[in-house]
């Protein structure tokens, strides 16, 4: 047997291996049987540039170092999310599922010029050394990130915990590029987090959508009730820089707050496609809910925030999310390796896809910076009647009739006290609620 033709069947094996792994997964009707003679032409075509360069490259290089660069390449042509995962990503992709991982903590995809972070995320190296979405990452230690597809760009930026990386980054409104250092560490992703905003007003925070994440969210609002006395009058739901996560938990999310209705369809053009609905019962029993978005807002986060809105579930505040509105399926392979390739997109209840527009909130609130310590200093006091030398009392002497103003229950933590005056967002999310139940009430 000649060396050309035992690669073409080699290069024809791995063809064979990936299509039968994708046929496997969604087995499809519509899909049209490709002309044989075309495909052979192909592979022979592969397979001649594969022993040319394995003859002449001025390095020696084995054919499943090669085979691999091809797979990768073909896959990161089609569109930023799909992509070749080896052994290690792939086995390391099963574990940032379960919440524990090692690395930064950043989402990325590809973009012209580097790689964009879509989100950091909360409580990692990465979100505490001041990385946040939209950033583009131009170099990474000392080489282009412009030259890396996106999974040798992950496999850099991953490596022990306490050893450090740095990353230059281009930040949209600044002048120049700025180096970055950041020590990796073991990722422990807290996936909902819960506190009270004030009396009566919940406060619940989703990360990333993991394996529990819906049952850890039903578990936090029932312990916020308890701390509350049993009775909540609104609640804040946010989705900021939350980079997204398995599809199923952001159903089991959005069905948390629905009493009915469709939450999300996905259509593909191969294979069947899927729709999921709310199941009756709805956590808050309908009271006032606002969900935070912004920029860093993404996947399972829009599909969220996508069927509440549709509902008129809750108000959504914040500024427009980013819009990745694309479904991926992950095919694993015999030898332990795998592909993640885009399959679908997913639509929200009313029909509209937000692949590459995102979602607009129904009220726009950019983040502030809070205002310099020096500049609260000059803020000259209130003035009112009671500050008036010789006001008169109060006319309201039955105490009974005076209008009750508070609500009973906990309070905010200190830790939510010493935030909310730093975050723009979240205070006009306050508000509302207060405005709301005002006037529900």
């Amino acid at each position: 047997m000649s060396l050309i033709f035992r690669r073409i069947l080699l290069s024809a094996g791995a063809f064979v291996l990936i299509t039968a792994g994708v046929m496997a997964w969604q087995p499809g009707t519509g899909v049209e049987q490709a002309d044989a003679a075309t495909d052979y032409q192909q592979l022979q075509k592969f397979s001649r540039v594969m022993e040319m360069v394995r003859q002449a490259y001025v390095e020696e290089v084995g054919d499943e170092k090669l085979i691999d660069g091809a797979l990768s390449g073909m896959l990161s042509s089609l569109d930023p999310h799909s992509t070749y995962l080896d052994k290690e990503m792939f086995k390391q992709m099963n574990v940032d599922t379960s919440g524990e991982f090692g690395g930064l903590g950043i989402e990325i995809s590809a973009a012209e010029g580097g790689i964009r972070i879509v989100s950091p995320i909360e409580d990692t190296p990465a979100y505490r050394a001041g990385i946040k979405a939209g950033d583009l990452i131009i170099k990474i230690d000392d080489e282009l990130a412009r030259d890396m597809s996106l999974a040798e760009a992950v496999k850099r930026m991953r490596g022990k915990p306490d050893t450090s990386i740095t990353l230059t980054i281009f930040r949209q409104g600044e002048d120049a590029p700025k180096e970055v250092k950041i020590v990796r560490a073991i990722i422990k992703v807290k996936s909902v987090k819960g506190d009270m905003l004030a009396p009566g007003y919940a406060y619940l925070r989703i990360t990333q959508f993991q394996e529990r994440t819906g049952d850890l969210l039903e578990q936090q609002i029932k312990a916020l009730k308890k701390r509350a006395g049993g009775t909540l009058s609104g609640a804040v739901l946010d989705l900021r820089n939350n980079p997204g996560g398995l599809l199923n938990q952001a159903v089991e999310v959005s069905d948390i707050f629905l009493e009915k209705g469709n939450i999300v369809s996905t259509k593909s053009r191969a294979g069947k496609s899927m729709s999921f609905d709310a199941e009756p019962g709805d956590e808050l029993g309908g009271l006032p809910l606002i969900v935070l978005i912004n920029h860093g807002s993404a996947s399972a986060s829009e599909i969220v925030a996508g069927a509440l809105q549709d509902h008129h579930r809750a108000v959504l505040l914040g500024t427009r999310s980013f819009g990745k509105g694309s479904v991926q399926s992950v095919v694993p392979l015999s030898d332990g390796t795998a592909i993640k390739v885009t399959t679908a997109l997913y639509y929200t209840p009313s029909g509209r896809s937000i692949q590459a527009t995102g979602i607009d909130p129904d009220i726009a609130v950019e983040q502030q910076l809070s205002k310099p310590a020096e500049e609260e200093k000059l803020k000259l006091p209130s003035l009112s009647e009671s500050n008036l030398k010789g006001h008169l009392a109060n006319g309201n002497h039955d105490k009974k009739a005076a209008r009750k103003t508070t609500v009973s229950g906990d309070d905010a933590s200190d830790a939510m006290k010493e935030r909310l005056p730093l975050d723009t967002q979240l205070q006009r999310a306050l508000d509302l609620l207060r405005g709301l139940h005002a006037l529900k009430s």
